[in-house]
């Protein structure tokens, strides 16, 4: 277990009871979730940031940001799944929209809210709460209660991929916003960012502001030193935090009891680069030694776990336009470094399956620890694969952590034509898109998420395997898509973000 995951609170401490869910024959539009009974009861903490509700189970956020809500085409939405004893159930959710009733704004087309959300405790109840970018409309929290999500508090002008962390390691969560930005072009123009000490106020204030960079690290910025230092939202130049932000990741890389961030930023040129974000007093500094620091094409999955169990995270990133395997740089007491970095592909021993050009072995990546052994483990989304004569139908593979880091032993490989799988493979699914590993029963084991955005025609649809001492199993594997949740699902791409 991580550093950054010893300090983070607990909201329960629970012996959950035989618990599952199991889904109905169909095609994956009349699929529906119900409560069934399997697994073993196991005492379990789960982290207060995945619980809105404070009952002991993580949630699950899921993003449907093509969605067309109240007359307006790619407005978005996101649906949150409430966990159980029995796991997740389509009764036990909430919609949230710009149209939703306490949600600042209104549903406008191609806002596409719910393309990138975060968690965190941020006002230090003891529930987690959700933040939900919404495009240049900024962006929105939703705040934790013993009921669930409530109200909404508007942040005007950050809208681009927030992240949660302790980044300050006082103990309390902080945030860090960026602006939304197009993605195109050689240059990127500067953009505002800016990072909320925490604990953050319902009213939408935080305890402090302050740059994302350190004030050591400011170079080459476009505002002056002294307004950036006063409103907290300097405006840097190419190389430091400018340029669309695609996604971000936290955890403890160095140890220091300060969360770091791990992001795909748009660099030019139809290339991502990954940046490494070190946390400290007064904001950021830069780090080296990210796994695939550029990429060509769509960046690929990213995840930030403790792979071999040293008290390090380490930082796992997918194959990109460039290369075709999943690399991972270690964390320790110096932070990354190029000489601790290990890479594999499907041909690793253990990994069954054929290596192919165009697999995608990590379009998504999640990592965390599925088996209760003390070692992360790392989900990976293969959503090119192609198997049975069909192309890019998609699959997924689970590879364990151990003490030696990624060796492929024991590495486990599921697609829609595996046996207790919902639903059928098909050419074009993509299966595998995204990913999230977490804990839906309580039970000690986490689970995992995965989505085809692509199913039924851009529809989308969300799969849930439970974890196990020996990993995931397809028992009481369930699937489900927006028209499930009685939600607006055509071409919603209902998965696009999980967490």
């Amino acid at each position: 277990m991580s550093q950054a995951r010893r300090r983070k609170a607990t909201t329960a401490r629970l012996t959950a009871p035989l618990a599952a869910a199991a889904l109905l024959a169909g095609g994956v539009g009349t699929w529906t979730l119900t409560a069934a009974s399997a697994g073993a009861a196991e005492t379990a903490e789960v982290e207060v940031q995945d619980d809105f509700n404070g009952d002991g189970y993580a949630d699950l956020a899921v993003g449907a940001p093509n969605a067309t809500v109240s007359g307006a085409a790619k407005a978005g939405y996101v649906a949150v799944m409430y966990g159980s004893s029995s796991g997740l159930s389509a009764s036990h959710r909430k919609l949230v929209s710009r149209s939703t009733s306490g949600v600042p704004g209104s549903a406008t087309a191609n806002q596409r809210f719910g393309s990138t959300f975060t968690k965190g405790d941020l006002d230090g109840d003891g529930f987690g709460d959700l933040v939900i970018a919404g495009g240049s409309a900024g962006s929105v929290i939703l705040w934790g209660s013993s009921t669930g999500l409530t109200g909404g508090t508007n942040i005007a002008g950050y809208g681009a991929a927030p992240q949660a962390g302790d980044f300050d390691g006082d103990g309390k969560t902080d945030l860090a916003l960026f602006t939304t930005q197009n993605v195109g072009g050689d240059d990127p123009a500067g953009a505002p960012a800016t990072l909320w000490k925490g604990p953050v106020s319902r009213t939408g204030k935080p305890t402090a502001t302050l740059p994302i960079l350190n004030k050591s690290e400011w170079w080459g910025h476009d505002t002056d030193g002294a307004a950036c230092a006063t409103d907290g939202s300097c405006v840097e130049d190419a190389d430091s935090i400018t340029g669309p932000i695609k996604s971000s990741q936290a955890g403890d890389i160095n140890g220091d009891g300060k969360d770091d961030i791990v992001q795909w930023r748009y660099s030019g040129d139809g290339t991502w680069g990954n940046r490494l974000l070190y946390g400290g007093d007064s904001g950021f500094t830069r780090g080296s030694g990210t796994p695939g620091d550029t990429a060509g094409g769509a960046a690929p999955g990213t995840g930030v776990g403790d792979v071999n169990g040293d008290g390090y995270d380490d930082v796992v990133v997918g194959a990109d336009g460039w290369s075709e395997k999943v690399r991972v740089a270690y964390g320790s007491a110096s932070g990354l470094s190029s000489s601790n970095t290990q890479s594999f592909d499907q041909s690793l021993p253990g990994f069954h399956g054929a290596q192919e050009s165009g697999d995608a072995v990590g379009s998504a990546v999640s990592v965390a620890d599925v088996t209760g052994d003390g070692y992360a483990d790392i989900a990976l989304g293969i959503s090119g694969e192609d198997f049975s004569g069909l192309t890019n139908a998609g699959s997924f593979a689970l590879v364990p952590g151990t003490a030696s880091g990624v060796t492929g032993a024991g590495t486990q490989v599921f697609h829609q034509n595996t046996p207790g799988v919902p639903g059928v493979a098909e050419t074009n699914d993509r299966f595998g898109a995204t990913t999230a590993l977490l804990d839906v029963n309580g039970n000690g084991y986490r689970d995992l998420a995965v989505a085809s955005t692509a199913e039924n025609s851009n529809n989308g649809a969300v799969w849930l395997l439970r974890g196990r001492t020996t990993g995931l199993t397809t028992t009481s594997a369930i699937a489900f898509g927006g028209k499930a949740l009685s939600a607006p699902y055509t071409d919603a791409l209902f998965g696009s973000a999980l967490r």
